[in-house]
């Protein structure tokens, strides 16, 4: 038995190997798997018409083409160039009705004629492709070729910052319009560019304006000139004239540049600039990409605007002596709950980003009177709205001696003036003339709007609740209601006297309305809710019974509940969202444009 074992072993192995070679002779007959030859040794390849594939077939009855074109086009380049395609393979076709008798007829003599016209116009095609090809790459060498000619007479200019010109003057683009017949020096980034014959025209930004820069002579025969890109920093010398009549540039000046060099190069290709951020930019993308879309100028225009917003405001609070103050943001309090609380350890005990910095402006009441503070206040909110953030910028006051009705005169004072100076300015007027064409300042007064009106309101209005039910007394209005009643009221409104239940311990009831609060949100269109304020509670007994009814401890608040007992009056503040005001006057359709680097649920680069 064991010398019949490798007799056996080696006839199996005979078989295989046999059996292999006859598999690859039949199916590479003309270099496709499964094609077969005829009699005369000419490879067989079958057309079909209905079930057969240019892109996938390879001329086996199994697999057929779908065009007796693409058929003669798998054949190998030395036989698919005779004229006659009878004499190289034989074309086997099945028609379209012919399918389920599965009837393969060889090409017919018109057949053949459509074959041989289709194989011409195929060669043409192809001819014409390689000399298309010819072209290009001829065109791309005769370029490239130009470009290295010009390369190496470009490293023989070399530009002179020659003073005999006279000294040019450094500035800020921003002053520039002033210095017409001055030669200047200026710095910045390249924010438009555009090239002609014998000019370059380059919009120069440095972050306060912008100029219009013309190039000519040897200043675009630099190499410097030939790399200049998009974002690309440079410096320059030249003089300031007024544009000619009947053209446009910014201020209305453009600089006849003598002298120039490249500071920093940006890329181009692939990774240049006007590449990387467009219009239909996927969301997500444009965030990873913000500190390229505040170079924008529309992002740069809400920055800029939103810098005048908060110096308008500071400049009312001074004039109404309302002091500023900066309190913390590392708290172990809360204000609005604990569920919107962002959480972190802080030297082994638990603490919290601050929800607001009301408690701590309440506080310096008795020392300097009424206060307010401009901070970052952190919600943990789960909501990806398009006016929510988890950081934001919270304007809060706090005023002391006064009734709701003062905290209210005051809120339509404030946001009036606000308004009134920002569109006196020249620079916020133009971006709001820009950005928001059809804004119109609120009139005053502001419409005052009970709770309870509005929960008609929004009966009658046929405005419902998510669920398509109708809001009830004791109902927190969903912000997209409160929105919708807003959009259609078009106006300002003061909505008041919000249910007990719905707001915070620490705000004020209503005498003879114990279950509503001296409380208000002020709602503008387009946006919702961009204040919410209240009287707050100046009774000791009442404030503990806020503790109590919210179900929070009182003893880490005693620094708050002090405030009582040293000394109480009535006093009442608000807390103001900057972007959410901001959106609403610059028309931006989410208040995460408003913010420098927005943070948001999910979101926190870069």
């Amino acid at each position: 038995m064991s010398d019949a074992q490798p007799t056996l072993v080696q006839q199996a192995q005979d078989a295989a190997s046999k059996l292999a070679t006859t598999v690859a002779e039949t199916l590479n007959i003309s270099g496709s798997p499964g094609v077969t030859s005829d009699a005369s040794g000419l490879p067989k390849l079958y057309i079909d018409e209905k079930a057969g594939s240019d892109e996938t077939g390879t001329g086996a009855e199994l697999s057929p083409f779908q065009t007796p074109v693409k058929a003669y086009q798998s054949l190998t380049p030395s036989t698919s160039s005779d004229a006659d395609p009878t004499k190289v393979a034989t074309f086997l076709v099945r028609k379209a009705d012919s399918v389920e008798r599965n009837e393969w007829v060889e090409l017919g003599t018109s057949g053949r004629k459509k074959l041989i016209k289709g194989i011409e116009l195929w060669r043409k095609k192809d001819a014409k492709a390689a000399q298309e090809g010819e072209r290009i790459a001829k065109e791309k060498k005769d370029a490239e070729e130009r470009d290295r000619k010009r390369r190496e007479e470009a490293k023989g200019v070399v530009l002179v910052d020659d003073e005999s010109k006279g000294v040019a003057k450094k500035t800020k683009l921003h002053a520039v319009p002033e210095l017409t017949g001055t030669r200047v020096r200026l710095q910045g980034w390249v924010h438009r560019l555009r090239s002609q014959k014998a000019n370059v025209f380059v919009v120069l930004r440095d972050g306060t304006g912008f100029i219009q820069c013309i190039l000519s002579g040897d200043c675009i025969k630099t190499v410097d000139a030939l790399d200049l890109t998009v974002e690309s920093t440079i410096e320059l010398c030249g003089s300031v004239e007024k544009v000619k009549e009947g053209q446009n540039a910014p201020g209305g000046v453009e600089v006849i540049v003598d002298w120039w060099k490249l500071v920093g190069k940006a890329p181009g290709g692939d990774e240049a600039f006007e590449g990387r951020l467009r219009a239909d930019t996927e969301q997500s993308i444009r965030a990873d990409l913000r500190h390229l879309e505040l170079r924008g100028e529309t992002a740069t225009s809400v920055m800029r605007f939103r810098a005048l917003l908060l110096r308008a405001f500071r400049e009312y609070f001074h004039k109404t002596r309302v002091t500023e103050v900066t309190p913390p943001c590392m708290v172990q309090t809360s204000v609005e709950g604990g569920s919107t609380l962002f959480e972190f350890e802080y030297y082994g005990a638990k603490a919290y980003l601050t929800q607001s910095s009301q408690l701590y402006l309440e506080t310096v009441l008795p020392s300097l009177g009424d206060v307010y503070c401009i901070q970052e206040s952190f919600r943990a909110e789960k909501s990806l709205t398009r006016r929510h953030l988890s950081e934001y910028t919270h304007l809060e006051t706090e005023l002391v001696f006064i009734e709701f009705k003062d905290l209210l005169d005051h809120l339509e004072d404030m946001i009036c003036t606000v308004v009134d100076a920002l569109l006196a300015d020249p620079v916020s007027a133009e971006i709001i003339k820009t950005l928001n064409p059809d804004f119109t300042p609120p009139s005053r007064p502001f419409m005052r709007m009970d709770y309870c009106d509005a929960i008609t309101y929004l009966k009658e209005h046929g405005i419902t609740k998510e669920d398509g039910t109708d809001h009830i007394i004791g109902d927190d209005i969903a912000e997209a209601a409160e929105r919708k009643m807003t959009d259609q009221i078009n106006r300002p409104i003061m909505l008041m006297n919000f249910p007990k239940i719905l707001k915070a311990f620490y705000m004020k009831t209503i005498d003879g309305r114990p279950d509503f609060t001296e409380s208000v949100d002020v709602l503008v269109p387009g946006v919702g809710e961009v204040v919410g304020g209240s009287m707050r509670i100046s009774d000791l007994q009442e404030l503990m019974d806020g503790y109590k009814r919210t179900g929070i401890p009182h003893e880490p608040y005693y620094w708050f509940t002090d405030q009582r007992k040293y000394g109480t009056t009535e006093h009442g503040g608000y807390g103001l969202g900057v972007e959410r005001l901001l959106a609403w006057f610059l028309k931006r359709f989410t208040v995460r444009e408003c913010s420098l680097y927005p943070r948001y649920m999910g979101r926190a680069t870069p």
